[in-house]
C-alpha cells in the first residue's frame, strides 16, 4: 500500500511538472496552448538523444532539455503564439492543435515511430528499503527535484516583482503598459518558462513514460484534466490536483486494472461536479 502511494505521489509530482506550464499560460495568461505537450515531447527527445547517442551525463541532459524547450518556446511566442493572444479561445484551440499535429509529423520523420527511453546512470536504477518499503531511487530523485521546483514556482509568482508584473500585464495590459512595464517581454519571458518547464517534466519522464511522436496527443488530456481539476488561480489548485489524480491513476491500475484509466476519469467528475470551477476558482474573470 505504501509503495503505490509512493509511486503515486511521484506519479503526480510528474504530471505537475509537465502541466504547471500550461497552468500558467492558461490560468495567468488566459492562453490556451494545446501544443504544450509538444515541448515537453522535445525536452525528452532532448534527454534521450544526448544520453543514449552521445554520454551527455544526465543531469546536465535536464539543465540541456529545459533551456532548449525554453528557447523553442521563446523563439515560437514571438512569431506565432503572441499572434493570436487577443483571439477567441475556438481559434487558440484551432491554432494549438495544428501546431500539435504538426510537431508529431515532425518527430516521426525524423526519429522514427518506435518508444524510446532515456539510459538512467547506475546509482538511480533499482530500489532502497526504508522501513520495510521499496521505495525506487529514480522516483525519489522525481519527487525531490518537482517538490523544490513547486516551492521555487510558487515563491517567484507570488513573491517577486516578476510575478507581480505577470498579474498585472494579465489584469489590464494597457494600464500595465502605462505603469512602464514591458507587457510583451512579461509574456515571452513567462511562456518561455513555462515551455522549459515542460521539457524539463518531458526529461524527467522519459524513463518512466516512454517517449513517441504521439507523446503530446496521448497525455494532452492528462495536462487538461490537472489544469481543469485543480482551478487557474494559483499554483497550488493544479499541484493538489496532480497528486490527487497522480495516487488515484496508480491505485486504480494497480487494484482494478482492467478498468485502465476509468479512475482518473471519475476522480475529474467527482470534483467538477462538487467545484465547476476546479478546487481553487479564480474570484474573478478576466
Amino acid at each position: 500500500m505504501l509503495t503505490i502511494l509512493f509511486d503515486g505521489i511521484a506519479y503526480g509530482m510528474l504530471l505537475f511538472v509537465l502541466a504547471c506550464g500550461l497552468a500558467v499560460t492558461l490560468g495567468l495568461m488566459n492562453f490556451v496552448n494545446l501544443a504544450h505537450g509538444a515541448f515537453a515531447m522535445a525536452g525528452g527527445y532532448v534527454t534521450v538523444v544526448t544520453v543514449n547517442r552521445y554520454g551527455v551525463p544526465f543531469f546536465a541532459a535536464l539543465l540541456l532539455a529545459f533551456f532548449v524547450s525554453a528557447l523553442l518556446g521563446l523563439i515560437m511566442e514571438r512569431t506565432l503564439y503572441r499572434r493570436v493572444y487577443g483571439k477567441p479561445h475556438l481559434d487558440q484551440v484551432l491554432f494549438t492543435i495544428g501546431l500539435v499535429f504538426m510537431a508529431v509529423t515532425m518527430v516521426d520523420y525524423v526519429m522514427g515511430s518506435s518508444q524510446v527511453f532515456v539510459q538512467l546512470p547506475a546509482w538511480l536504477q533499482g530500489q532502497d528499503v526504508f522501513f520495510g518499503v521499496g521505495i525506487g531511487r529514480y522516483r525519489l530523485l522525481i519527487i525531490v527535484i518537482c517538490g523544490l521546483l513547486t516551492i521555487a514556482l510558487q515563491l517567484i509568482l507570488s513573491k517577486t516583482r516578476f510575478g507581480s508584473r505577470l498579474r498585472a500585464a494579465v489584469d489590464d495590459a494597457r494600464v500595465a503598459g502605462g505603469l512602464g512595464i514591458n507587457v510583451n517581454r512579461v509574456f515571452a519571458v513567462t511562456f518561455a518558462f513555462g515551455s522549459g518547464l515542460a521539457g524539463l517534466g518531458g526529461a524527467l519522464g522519459a524513463e518512466i513514460l516512454g517517449l513517441d511522436p504521439i507523446f503530446p496527443l496521448k497525455y494532452m488530456i492528462y495536462f487538461l484534466i490537472v489544469v481543469t481539476v485543480g482551478g487557474t488561480s494559483s499554483i497550488t489548485g493544479p499541484f493538489l490536483a496532480s497528486l490527487l489524480l497522480g495516487i488515484g491513476d496508480v491505485a486504480g491500475k494497480y487494484y482494478v486494472p482492467t478498468l485502465g484509466s476509468f479512475v482518473i476519469y471519475t476522480i475529474m467528475i467527482v470534483v467538477l461536479i462538487w467545484r465547476p470551477q476546479g478546487l481553487f476558482a479564480r474570484g474573478t474573470a478576466r
